[in-house]
This record gives structure tokens, sequence and C-alpha cells, in this order.
């Protein structure tokens, strides 16, 4: 297996990811022309993450996209705060959870997607290439053969093209791998969420050195998600705030075309290349990558527990 980040200097520790800023409450979005789906951001200050309601106006049926499962890895303790908080929004509104989706097999939070599935419902998805993630990892996590890598943990795993419903709007899956194999863009009405391939312009991109990840597939990629309609919303994944503003999730094709710092229109495929793998250098793994890959393949269901009633997860030594 190839290192998990070749190009990184042995020794002291990389760049950790900035602080997130402090909390927001969740912030509706309205977005503009014909019926366009209402748009719910909640973010995450511990991980910088940002999870979606994305409802339909029409009807009370909405999906989830990136639930966050709290995660203290010094004392091993899970927390569904985050996830609660994003019930309690369905709930007070009498939503109906069609569907719970996961842009990617996230490396820098544990997916609450289970967690929130059996407490309301719906239908969880992910990219179909999830079974590539799953064979890499269940290789590092020694996970034997009765880890299942077809993707079976999941309720549908989405192709390039493919569509869903949600309640009378329709989700249009759109393959964006680059950061990782299985990532994908979900553009539902005028609002595409874009998971980590792009952040907020003055932020950049999605870092490409993890395993399956690839910068030149990673832009071209962004190229697709930026050739969409100029006005199209774009609601990012994560936000790590630079010079002290507030955390921000939604910007749209045209900003992103005019001034995102790592792909804005004019910098062109070898420029962000070698931009791109300069800045992974310099980057340590996510502070929850372990636990969170390890929970994440297995679409949040945590470890069974063993004869002494305790759930463990594993670490690897000294394998990256």
């Amino acid at each position: 297996m190839q290192a998990l980040f070749p190009a990184r200097r042995r020794g002291r520790a990389g760049r950790r990811d900035p602080v997130c800023g402090a909390r927001r409450p969740g912030r509706r979005v309205t977005l503009g022309g014909g019926s366009p789906p209402e748009v719910t951001g909640f973010f995450d200050p511990e991980t910088c993450s940002v999870s979606y309601v994305v409802r339909d106006p029409g009807s009370a049926s909405c999906a989830i996209i990136d639930p966050v499962l709290d995660f203290d890895p010094a004392a091993g303790r899970i927390g569904h705060a985050s996830a609660d908080r994003i019930a309690a929004f369905v709930d007070a509104g009498g939503l109906t959870v069609e569907w719970l989706i996961e842009t990617h097999v996230h490396a820098d939070h544990l997916t609450a997607g289970a967690y929130l599935r059996d407490r309301l419902g719906g239908r969880l998805g992910v990219g179909a290439l999830i079974t590539v993630v799953q064979e890499t990892f269940g290789e590092v996590f020694n996970a034997g053969p009765g880890f299942p890598k077809d993707g079976r943990q999941f309720d549908a795993l989405f192709g390039d093209g493919d569509s869903y419903a949600i309640g009378a709007l329709t989700a249009r899956v759109i393959h964006t791998p680059g950061h990782t194999p299985a990532c994908a863009t979900h553009l539902i009405g005028d609002a595409a969420f874009v998971g980590d391939t792009l952040f907020m312009p003055d932020v950049g991109t999605a870092r490409a050195d993890f395993p399956g990840g690839d910068a030149r597939t990673l832009y071209r990629s962004i190229r697709r998600i930026l050739a969409l309609a100029p006005a199209t919303r774009l609601f990012t994944g994560h936000d790590y705030p630079p010079n002290g503003r507030g955390p921000r999730f939604e910007t749209t094709v045209a900003a992103q075309r005019a001034g995102n710092i790592h792909v804005r229109d004019g910098v062109d495929e070898d420029a962000f290349v070698r931009l791109r793998l300069a800045r992974d250098a310099t980057l340590a793994p996510p502070r929850l990558f372990l636990p969170a890959i390890q929970v994440n393949i297995n679409a949040g269901a945590l470890p069974d527990a063993e004869p002494n009633g305790r759930r463990y997860l594993k670490i690897p030594i000294d394998m990256f």
C-alpha cells in the first residue's frame, strides 16, 4: 500500500487545521428561482464541518447532508449534541427525512448518519466508489473477511448522473473525485453541495493526498462544478475562517470562478497541481483521521461490543 502522505517530511508533525471560530446557530438560506430548496446549515466548530438540512418548500420532505457525530479522542467518548440539534430542527418543523447523504467518506469527523437514520428514518446514500475506500481501509484496519466491502452498509450507492427525489425536488449526483475516490456533488435545484471538494473562495480547495486522491483529478472535478450556472449556490462541507472572520459556508459558482485562491479562472491544471502538492506536503493527518475513517466506511455504525460489553476502535501503530 502506498504511503498515506508520501510527500510529507518526517519528524515534527505537520500543520493542523486552523481554529474554526465560534459556534453559529443553524442558518436558513432560501434560494431564488423557481421552487428552490430551503437550506439550513449547522456549523460544528470542533471539526470545522458543516451539516445541512435541505427541504422541499412544497412539502415536509427533507434530506440531511453530512451530519456530525461528536467524538472526544482523549476520552474515547461519543456524543450526540450536534446530531441532536439537527434532529430537534427536523422535529420542530414537522419534517420527514427521506435521505441522509454522505458527500464522501469523511476523514475529519465521525458521521452521525446511522444514528440519525435510526432516530428519524430515511435512506443513507453515498458515492458508488465507497467500495474502493472500503477496500483500501479495510486493509489498513485489518477488518477481516467479516467486513463487507461492497457498500451494503449504505441504502444507496450513487453513480455519476444518478438522481433521487426529495419530495418534489430532484437531486442530481455529479461524481467529483480527487479528494477521495467516492466524492460526489449533489445538485438540488440551484443549490450544489460540494462536500470537501471546494471551500470558500478565501480558503481554497480540498487536500488530495489521501489514498485514491489525486490533484489532477481534483482540478477536473472542480471544473465540472464551475461549469454550472454562475448563480448556482455552492454549499461547502467545511470552513476554516482566515483572518478572524466568522464561519461562512455559502458561495456561488461566479464567486469561486472570480476569486478562489487556488482555482479561480486563469489558474491552469499544472499550476493547480503544483500548488496543491506543495500545500499537502505541509499538512498533518486530520486529528480524527483514524477513528473517523474506521467508523465512516461502515456507514457510521460503531464497532460491536466485545464480551466485556465495551466497544473498541483500532489504532494501527507505525503505519502512517
